[in-house]
């Protein structure tokens, strides 16, 4: 029998998890596996979040920011004051489209690329601010899940209950790394 522990002993190595540190010599550990890939998913979140975090703006940028909100609205209520103009004068109104009607065709190119591009540009700029968005709330989705979990538990046993880690031996070799 001493024979045969020694053999053991010998193949797998001495101490209490020596099969099963000898098995993930061949295979991977999967609880292991699953807190690498958690770590990495966690990691990816938050330097997206910093990626994509909104930087404080000077005045300039504020002042810029709120010239280029003046466009549509200005568009949009131009075009109702023309509609109000035709109907409360109409004999003035056709004056002014007779006069629009001498602007050359590539003046109205123009006008059309400038509004294209501004209108191009804005779709633009609010895509991205909405994938900061996303990433900022990405970032919080953790605590999200911990604030249902502690929810739940309040519901089901009238107390929140906290995880110890010396339950589990994985996350006790975690906690020390």
């Amino acid at each position: 029998m001493g024979m045969i522990v020694q053999l053991m002993t010998l193949l797998f190595g001495g101490g209490k998890n020596a099969v099963r540190e000898t098995a993930e010599v061949f295979t991977k550990n999967a609880e292991a596996q699953a807190v690498r890939d958690a770590a990495l998913s966690d990691a990816a979140l938050q330097q997206f979040a910093k990626e994509f975090a909104r930087a404080n703006s000077g005045g300039f940028d504020r002042f810029m920011n709120a010239i280029n909100r003046v466009p549509r609205p200005a568009m949009a209520l131009g075009t109702l004051i023309l509609f109000a103009a035709a109907m409360i004068d109409p004999i003035w109104f056709a004056e002014r489209m007779q006069g629009i009607a001498l602007v050359p065709e590539p003046l109205w190119w123009l006008l059309g690329a400038v509004v294209s591009f501004y209108f191009g540009a804005r779709h633009q700029t609010k895509g991205q601010e909405f994938q900061r968005s996303m990433a900022a709330s990405m970032a919080r989705a953790g605590q999200v899940v911990d604030n249902l979990a502690a929810l739940r538990a309040l519901e089901e046993g009238g107390e929140a209950e906290e995880v110890e880690v010396a339950d589990n031996p994985a996350l006790t070799e975690l906690a020390r790394r």
